[in-house]
């Protein structure tokens, strides 16, 4: 049996995080527990989750059940905003479920009341210092909210989840998080992306692969981690198949356009 290929990683406080992970969002019942085993099954070593899913137990059983070593996995969880004041309730219950002692990435799921809230990300610092996460980051935050986070904490975020695609590129986003030391991660990388766009179907053809590996691929290329969702055993088993290709520099400014002619026509 050939080994599945190992996905290049990048580093956290706690750890290395897989840059090509799986998304779990909408994924209910035992459709979650089937699709985390398969993509264990497969290769995949980066699994994400959130309390707001409502699949935690789930895909703790598929990561029981998987026989994959713990340490040989990247687990995250998300901290609702709703549950802002029970921090630790809400991990604690959240490792319960996961059949973990430690998340490897905990995060703040959407800022509080849609503000940056420094004393939640105070008790984020605690509960992993204290063991119950080894890095700890945000998600659907902007620069400025995490500068207060920094300028009230000393300690800036590993990470911020996004919406993320070729279409949403933003060179000056990513090199704003990048200055901070903030790994970009993006999600729904399908979502707003047009599979289409003859620039993904010549960069494709190019590989002998479809324009989904070419997208996955993209963000990989350029460091960011990525998290595509599928309940469908044979789109886990392809979109794994991202790993096997490597885009060229002239191929990855090619598909970075796609984000600079959407900014302009928004304009």
């Amino acid at each position: 049996m050939t080994t599945p290929p190992l996905a290049p990683t990048t580093p956290l406080p706690g750890g290395e995080i897989p840059l090509l992970g799986f998304g779990t969002w909408q994924s209910e019942g035992d459709d979650a527990y089937t699709s985390v085993l398969h993509a264990l099954q497969t290769g995949y070593r980066h699994i994400d989750t959130a309390t707001a899913y409502g699949n935690e137990s789930q895909v703790g059983r598929a990561i029981a059940d998987s026989g994959v070593p713990r340490d040989d996995l990247f687990v995250t969880t998300k901290l609702p905003p709703d549950n802002a004041g029970r921090e630790r309730e809400t991990l604690e219950s959240s490792l319960e479920m996961l059949g973990l002692a430690a998340v490897d990435l905990w995060l703040i799921h959407w800022p509080p009341h849609k503000q940056a809230s420094p004393a939640v990300w105070e008790r984020l610092r605690t509960l992993r210092d204290e063991g119950l996460a080894r890095s700890i980051g945000v998600s659907n935050y902007s620069p400025s909210q995490i500068d207060e986070l920094t300028d009230a904490t000393g300690e800036t975020p590993a990470v911020n989840q996004i919406p993320w695609s070729p279409t949403d590129y933003d060179a000056t986003l990513a090199a704003e998080l990048g200055a901070r030391g903030v790994v970009l991660e993006g999600y729904s990388p399908f979502k707003r992306t047009d599979l289409d766009d003859p620039v993904l179907a010549q960069v494709a053809a190019a590989h002998g692969v479809d324009p989904v590996h070419v997208v996955l691929r993209w963000h990989i290329d350029h460091g960011f981690v990525v998290i595509p969702k599928s309940v469908t055993p044979e789109r886990i088993t392809s979109n794994f198949r991202a790993l096997d290709i490597t885009l060229g520099a002239e191929e990855i400014a090619l598909v970075d356009a796609l984000g600079i002619a959407t900014e302009v026509t928004e304009r």
